[in-house]
């Protein structure tokens, strides 16, 4: 009589191998996510020093419009960027707070583009050359004028200030009392633009 064929010891390696697979897999995708973390924080760290540099240009012109307010032949100047510095120094102290190193430049006038690379790589994975690889990102921030105003006329009488409309608001200015002024968010918006350089 011939003994029953037993399968059971062939199963065991095959089983071996698709648990092996299915871990090797399990690490792959969280090197991914690894990456993907990494890469998003850069995003973040990109976004935010962008924007800190464009806010920071919003307050040093809005400064610059309230000291030129008797004048309004240079309000102009201020709302296309005339008089504000150069805020790239801000970007930098963001995206150290978001453990990353930028690159600013300030292309023109109300605009501010940012290359961030974070400081932390991405580590050890099963994914060879990942355990030194650094996230970049960039961004571009723009501060945009809110408001329209028109001269007076000579009729308008000495010290008269023209009405400023910011969106959808009307500053009716007195010069004789300057308590009531349109704050920096009222003036200009500050956001993010799309990659355009």
């Amino acid at each position: 009589m011939i003994p029953p064929r037993r399968d059971a010891g062939q199963a065991f390696p095959i089983y071996i191998t698709v648990v092996a697979g299915l871990l090797f897999l399990a690490l792959a995708y969280l090197a991914v996510g690894q990456a993907s973390v990494n890469r998003s924080g850069a995003q973040t760290a990109a976004d935010a020093a962008a924007l800190a540099a464009a806010q920071n240009e919003r307050d040093q012109l809005t400064a610059q419009w309230v000291k030129v307010l008797p004048d309004p032949a240079k309000w102009q100047d201020i709302f296309e960027g005339g008089g504000a510095g150069n805020s790239c120094w801000r970007a930098a102290q963001f995206a150290a707070r978001n453990d990353a190193h930028a690159q600013c430049t300030h292309p023109e006038p109300l605009r501010y583009a940012v290359d961030v690379q974070t400081d932390k790589p991405v580590g050890d994975s099963v994914v060879p050359g990942t355990e030194h690889m650094k996230s970049k990102a960039s961004a571009i921030a723009v501060v945009e004028p809110l408001c329209t105003f028109e001269l007076p006329d000579g009729n308008a009488g000495k010290g008269a200030l023209p009405q400023l409309t910011c969106r959808d608001r009307n500053w009716d200015l007195n010069p004789d009392d300057l308590t009531d002024l349109p704050k920096p968010q009222d003036l200009f918006d500050v956001h993010l633009a799309n990659d355009e350089r």
